[in-house]
């Protein structure tokens, strides 16, 4: 079952939006802040996020970005904020969708499905990827050793391997990586991604030092080599 959290301080929205997604089928949790929303991911992480932005404690986009630190979940903003500048925000912080209050809950449910349609296609297109003796199951988000063994990965080290191994063969920026696992005011820091690479290569690459497979493309980005 499909787990949605529902972020929005105004009770009445979080209530009918519960009984309707309880209604399809849909497993519902709800926070009325986004210290609330923060928590509640980490501690039962959803398939899918539904975001107001205009949240008393932490401004939404703040939240998309906090979330975006650890997690690809796909986000879907519902807000009061009609203006362009509030969406490409939104957008450029890792949101996947925008809607604008007043919204019909119809229109918001085929939202929904067309974004889990498009999780759904992503998982299947590339179910199992191997790296040394290694094989990353990208729909199950597991790694195994061809002993049997699993590795752990910690959520970052995840959405860094897995924005790789979704582009087999193509060069990824260090650019897009930074802006896509840790959000645009990351920009610059290439030292994270230095760490990263080599945290992941010591778990992956049969010889750290001379990968095979997580390739640094010096000043241009990275590349998973099949």
């Amino acid at each position: 079952m499909t787990r949605i959290l529902v972020v929005d301080d105004e009770p009445q929205i979080l209530r009918a939006l519960r009984i309707n997604l309880r209604a399809r089928r849909y497993d519902v949790d709800v926070a009325g802040t986004g210290a609330a929303a923060l928590k509640a991911a980490a501690s039962h992480p959803p398939d899918l996020v539904v975001l107001d932005l205009g949240l008393p404690d932490i401004d939404g986009v703040e939240v998309i970005r906090g979330l975006r630190g650890w997690t690809s979940v796909p986000i879907i903003v519902l807000s009061g904020r009609a203006g362009s500048e509030d969406k490409v925000a939104a957008l450029d912080a890792g949101a996947d969708d925008y809607v604008t209050k007043p919204f019909g809950v119809e229109e918001l449910l085929a939202r929904i499905r067309a974004v889990t349609r498009r999780l759904g296609a992503s998982n299947e297109a590339v179910p199992a990827l191997r790296i040394g003796r290694h094989t990353v199951d990208l729909a199950d988000h597991r790694v195994h050793h061809d002993d049997g063994t699993e590795v752990k990965l910690t959520p970052t080290q995840w959405s860094v391997l897995e924005k790789l191994l979704r582009h087999p063969g193509k060069l990824v920026s260090q650019r897009q990586l930074l802006q896509d696992v840790w959000g645009p005011e990351y920009q610059n820091e290439t030292n994270y991604l230095r760490q990263y690479l080599a945290q992941l290569r010591r778990k992956l690459e049969d010889d750290p030092a001379r990968p095979r497979h997580l390739i640094t493309e010096p000043g241009m980005g990275y590349r998973y080599r099949p």
